[in-house]
């Protein structure tokens, strides 16, 4: 009989981090609703109540070698499969994306443009955006976001089933809640989630989570102390 293969051992954030990466779901889920959350202090602290201002410093970093990045594998927006163990040798930023949202997911995405254009072209990372919505993968969303959030060409779609999304959202610690309601007779589908940013190194290990809502300026400070 053949051995069951080993499980991934997926690693868990430090309490207050997981506290903090469900406070960044609750930021999108009641957004619209006028609560405003923010995460203070150095990144590690609590969530408490205030304004909504872009912060220069990470969630939580982490030493070279330290934790490595979990690997998966995804199609992009032109259907190519690829995995994040490709970008061996290159920084990569891996964020979590709606591609059919309207509001938090298109300034973040602009966050991310800026800074990777604030860097010279030779240490630009890569951008890999993992959808978090299995509604809005369709090749025309996708090119319909790249037009009107004019993504940087570093911008790379990672999309999937729920099957192999999932797996993802869960090693990255990225919680992904979806509810329907019906308006007018139409069902509207909102997914709220984890809006995030991880900075995985050269060797494949994450060196920063930014959590929004942040700044470009933070995440290109970090991406500049790899160089």
């Amino acid at each position: 009989m053949a051995a069951n293969p080993p499980t991934a051992v997926v690693p868990k954030p430090p309490p207050r981090l997981r506290w903090a990466l469900w406070g960044a779901v609750l930021v999108v889920g009641l957004g619209a609703a006028g609560v405003l959350l923010t995460f203070v202090g150095s990144g590690r602290g609590p969530l408490s109540s205030g304004v909504m201002s872009a912060s220069d410093a990470p969630g939580a970093i982490w030493a070279a070698g330290e934790q490595r990045a979990p690997d998966f594998r995804l199609a992009d927006q032109d259907g190519k499969p690829f995995s994040l163990a490709s970008y061996r040798g290159r920084n990569v930023i891996i964020t979590f994306i709606d591609p059919l949202c309207r509001n938090y997911c298109p300034i973040e995405a602009q966050r991310l443009n800026d800074a990777v254009r604030s860097l010279p072209p030779g240490s630009r990372p890569a951008i890999v955006a993992v959808s978090v919505n299995v509604a809005g993968n369709a090749r025309a969303y996708l090119m319909q976001d790249a037009r009107k959030w004019r993504l940087v060409p570093q911008w790379r779609w990672g999309v999937g089933g729920e099957a192999q999304l999932a797996p993802v959202w869960h090693r990255y610690h990225v919680a992904v809640l979806v509810t329907t309601k019906k308006l007018a007779g139409v069902t509207v589908r909102n997914v709220a989630h984890t809006e995030g940013a991880y900075v995985i190194d050269r060797s494949g290990y994450e060196r920063a989570l930014f959590l929004w809502p942040y700044s470009a300026r933070g995440v290109a400070r970090v991406l500049r102390s790899l160089s």
